[in-house]
């Protein structure tokens, strides 16, 4: 806890420290990824990041020690999962065309280039996403109505853990099987949104906003998960998913058929 203070001058020196942490977390897994040729090492450090974040909100925050507790578990085990995740993932592979692209597009893969694009960006994304847990960390008791505001939030986060969880499980089955070697995965939570997992993921932090928002001020972090949906259905995720798999034969059809990002029951379609 930081002795002495309180309100937003705790938060500042809240926000100090998680800027300084990234900084550190970024520095380190670039320096990594300049190593092994790779930097989509940086996906395996978003998550782990989110969760540094939130254990120093849990160790310096002066706000209810409950809430911290509560938002230091559901983004260490959301975070904790994704970092693995995506180590597993990305082990033994190349470069993401993601990030291929990228640089191709701002000029090469030069240290400067890469720090400005690739890991500046996630850095400051992380910081301005974690806004509602450094927030909370500051303030006040969840009293009153808001307790439900707070279990409902809870709820949100552990649908979005399903999600995700699931989906991945049931996408990394179908991919071992090679009797599904160029298939299209339509099967389980997949049937019912082409993107289960990045779902998964706003659910996530809409949840874990609405934790934060059952005490003030974290109503106003409310742009924090906007920018991560937007980050997940329209800048760096499905979208981009979308436009490498469309080109896949069979796609076009499952697009018909399934929702985009909103589970719901798959359309029948004529035969």
């Amino acid at each position: 806890m930081i002795s002495g203070l309180h309100g937003w001058a705790a938060f500042g020196v809240l926000t100090g420290a998680s800027l300084i942490l990234l900084a550190v977390l970024h520095g380190v897994t670039m320096a990594i990824g300049h190593r092994i040729g790779r930097y989509n090492v940086v996906d395996v450090a978003w998550g782990l990041g989110f969760v540094g974040i939130a254990v120093l909100s849990l160790i310096l925050g002066p706000g209810d020690l409950g809430r911290r507790w509560l938002l230091a578990v559901l983004v260490t085990v959301w975070g904790s999962r994704l970092t693995w995740h995506m180590y597993v993932k990305s082990a033994g592979k190349g470069e993401d065309p993601r990030y291929t692209e990228l640089l191709s597009r701002s000029g090469g893969d030069g240290l400067g280039v890469v720090a400005r694009k690739i890991f500046a960006t996630q850095g400051i994304s992380q910081w301005f996403v974690s806004l509602p847990i450094q927030v909370s960390a500051v303030v006040g008791r969840t009293e009153g109505i808001w307790i439900v505001v707070l279990v409902v939030g809870s709820g949100l986060w552990v649908l979005g853990m399903a999600f995700e969880t699931v989906g991945d499980a049931q996408l990394r089955r179908f991919k071992a099987d090679p009797a599904n070697k160029g298939e299209i995965m339509d099967r389980g939570l997949w049937s019912w949104t082409r993107h289960p997992n990045y779902f998964g993921d706003a659910s996530v932090w809409w949840g874990l906003w609405l934790v934060a928002a059952s005490a003030w001020p974290g109503v106003l972090t409310v742009l924090s998960p906007v920018a991560m949906t937007y980050f997940l259905v329209y800048a760096t995720g499905a979208r981009l998913l979308e436009e490498s798999m469309s080109r896949r034969p069979g796609y076009a059809a499952y697009q018909e058929r399934t929702s985009y990002f909103l589970p719901r029951p798959p359309r029948r379609t004529l035969p």
